[in-house]
């Protein structure tokens, strides 16, 4: 007598999945191992390259694959690919502690990397080394955010970084001419300003350093002011060598 294998079971190996709980019931998709963080990051793109396949499980290790009226009754569908779409996006990853140590680890030193490629010593002028970066994360305790991007993260560790090294975002040097009524905003976003020029047709020409993140009211500003022009001379002020911190 041959042993037939239930119609609703499918095995799939080597495997992470997203689960999602929903109208009392649970819900598995069975995802490629490192491609749903991608995914929800808009990195990876392709669906396929994410889904193992496109059928909802109640329980992927043992392949049991969701019944048509559980899945109407939590989706408002039976259609399995929109049911993953939604777990994909809502769903909790699940991993095990070694997997997660690692994915911490791997974030904690993107986030010291991003930090180290934004910012110098304000004293030196020189950017530090990602090492010494995360020496002072430890320092402050610092944790990483695992449903948050590393970019996100860096940019808010920066001010926490300031209450123990001398730190501070690399400025940009900028040349904006526009009328002068804006001076008074364009002061507001300089950090120094090294020349400016006030021409007779009333355009007001400066040259300034500013940080990053003022770069964007700053082009804003300039848009909204008819014949003005914004050229970016030095996208990062920094001296070759690295900084160190005693």
């Amino acid at each position: 007598m041959s042993i037939k294998t239930p119609t609703n079971q499918q095995r799939l190996t080597n495997v992470a999945i997203v689960r999602m709980k929903k109208c009392g019931q649970r819900f598995e998709i069975a995802c490629y191992k490192n491609k749903v963080v991608s995914y929800r990051q808009k990195v990876e793109k392709d669906i396929d390259e994410v889904l193992q396949t496109p059928m909802v499980f109640t329980n992927v290790s043992k392949g049991q694959t969701a019944k048509k009226e559980d899945l109407l009754k939590a989706f408002g569908t039976d259609d399995h690919m929109k049911a993953c779409l939604e777990i994909l996006a809502k769903g909790e990853l699940q991993i095990s502690e070694k997997e997660r140590s690692h994915q911490l680890e791997g974030t904690f030193k993107e986030i010291a990397t991003v930090v180290a490629d934004k910012c110098v010593n304000p004293e030196t002028k020189r950017p530090y080394s990602v090492n010494m970066i995360e020496k002072c994360m430890k320092q402050l305790h610092f944790s990483v955010k695992p449903n948050r991007n590393s970019k996100q993260q860096a940019v808010e560790l920066i001010p926490q970084l300031k209450t123990v090294m001398p730190i501070e975002r690399a400025q940009m040097k900028l040349r904006v001419i526009t009328h002068k009524k804006n001076k008074q905003k364009l002061t507001e976003f300089a950090a120094s300003v090294e020349s400016e020029e006030l021409k007779d047709d009333g355009q007001l020409e400066m040259v300034f350093m500013a940080d990053p993140g003022n770069y964007r009211p700053i082009d804003q500003l300039v848009n909204s002011t008819p014949k003005s022009q914004l050229h970016v001379l030095l996208l990062r002020e920094i001296e070759d060598g690295e900084a160190s911190l005693e």
